[in-house]
């Protein structure tokens, strides 16, 4: 990512739920109304992933809302969106998604530079339940271990 975003949405249970491996960012094609409902916030891309359609991948189930000042041409909240990459990116990602256990979820949706909506994906394994367990309890040790340094130093 470039210099100055500004985020439309996050995923923020993505990096507890998810060990991501890797990142990678892609364009969506976005209805009009869609890109003045996201720049007013309120999407939600908590419970999305892409998803392989015919050789393409498509952003499936992102909920950005219906923008409230348009009457007749609106869109679908929940409609799959196509995600705009290279195709080798695309072809690297469909492998990925075949094997086992990999998943394509979205971290965030923002504006880049030049007004763009960008999305950034992250190539993810779950989690199980000892591994978030584990990962909060590095979280706390650190958290714990900065304070005693912190308290040790006054």
């Amino acid at each position: 990512m470039g210099g100055t975003e500004r985020y439309a949405a996050l995923n923020r249970r993505a990096r507890h739920d998810y060990l991501i491996e890797d990142t990678l960012e892609a364009g969506l094609v976005l209805h009009g109304t869609e890109v003045k409902s996201l720049r007013q916030g309120g999407a939600s891309i908590a419970e999305a992933y892409a998803d392989a359609q015919s050789g393409e991948l498509f952003l499936v189930n992102a909920n950005i809302p219906e923008y409230k000042s348009s009457s007749h041409f609106n869109h679908l909240p929940r409609r799959p969106r196509k995600l705009l990459l290279h195709r080798k990116e695309v072809n690297r990602l469909l492998g990925a998604i075949r094997r086992e256990g990999v998943t394509i979820v979205p971290l965030s949706i923002y504006f880049n530079d030049r007004g763009r909506a960008k999305v950034e994906l992250g190539l993810a394994h779950g989690k199980r339940k000892a591994d978030k367990r584990q990962a909060e309890r590095d979280r706390d040790w650190q958290r714990n271990k900065a304070r005693l340094l912190r308290s040790r130093d006054l």
